[in-house]
């Protein structure tokens, strides 16, 4: 069993407060964030900015996993997640998490290419821990 940690540390109230984020490998290390950097987009992280990024990430495996399982190897994958974060009946809510993939895969039609991208989101860890609607739009590349 694998676990990853980060911590968050927060000080004052909502709108004037500012925060910290740490990981256990230090790749984010009391990286600001803010009301502002959450929802009037002054520049800096927030946690959707970072789910987004998890979430590309572990697509864009998950994608080069399956299609060598499926016998090809992708020259590059690129990945795009944008996370839509919004009111809904009151509460903000991550509701939808766009995945825009394209990929130079030599031997591959543009079928096969959906067929794989389709079961690497399907099997990605981080789309299954989320409940948003997860879609995925992918592109070959010549």
């Amino acid at each position: 069993m694998i676990k990853r940690s980060a911590s968050a540390v927060w000080l004052g109230n909502l709108k004037q407060g500012k925060g910290t984020l740490s990981s256990d490998s230090g790749v984010l290390a009391q990286t600001p964030y803010s009301f502002q950097t959450r929802f009037e987009g002054t520049k800096g992280t927030n946690p959707e900015e970072l789910i987004a990024a998890a979430h590309a990430g572990c697509f864009t495996m998950a994608f080069s996993m399956a299609l060598g399982m499926a016998g090809f190897t992708p020259d590059r994958l690129e990945t795009t997640a944008a996370a839509t974060l919004e009111q809904i009946n009151g509460d903000w809510v991550i509701s939808k998490i766009l995945l825009t993939t394209k990929g130079k895969v030599p031997g591959i039609d543009q079928a096969k290419f959906d067929a794989v991208a389709a079961q690497a989101k399907a099997g990605c860890p981080v789309s299954k821990v989320l409940k948003a609607e997860i879609t995925l739009s992918a592109t070959l590349e010549s």
